[in-house]
């Protein structure tokens, strides 16, 4: 069993690219994601801009995803603590500081591994949200 997590507002080419790539390492994927309430906390009062059922519905419906779980907490510590995984996927942004992911811990003490997957490159909801913005004030 596979398990990432994220805030996945706007669903875009990386996101399926890395959800694809923890998909193969498993015979389930789990993507837990952020409440409306939690990402408002980690990225602010002007975020999501999609709700919580709506990401979860669009991540839901992709082939490589078995099941989403939304969460309210500002990490995924609870989650993974009820799942137990055998692979916790993170990004390939968090390659040399393994240390500061905050699930790292239980995900070992439960007997599964954190597994980097590396992210594609120029993709982003913040950017792509900046562009969105320069596009439509030109």
């Amino acid at each position: 069993m596979v398990t990432t997590n994220g805030v996945f507002d706007i669903l875009h080419l990386g996101h399926i690219t890395y959800l694809q790539k923890a998909r193969e390492l498993g015979d389930v994927l789990i993507v837990g994601v952020n409440s409306d309430a939690s990402v408002k906390r980690i990225k602010g009062p002007k975020r999501p801009l999609n709700d919580e059922l709506s990401r979860a519905a669009c991540l839901a419906s992709l082939e490589c995803v078995d099941y989403v779980v939304v969460f309210n907490e500002d990490d995924p510590i609870n989650l993974l603590s009820d799942i137990k995984p055998h692979i916790h996927v993170k990004g390939g942004d968090y390659k040399g500081k393994e240390d500061s992911i905050v699930e790292k811990g239980l995900v070992e003490r439960n007997g599964g591994k954190i597994v980097l997957v590396e992210v594609v490159k120029g993709y982003s909801t913040s950017s792509l949200i900046r562009k969105i913005i320069r596009v439509f004030r030109e």
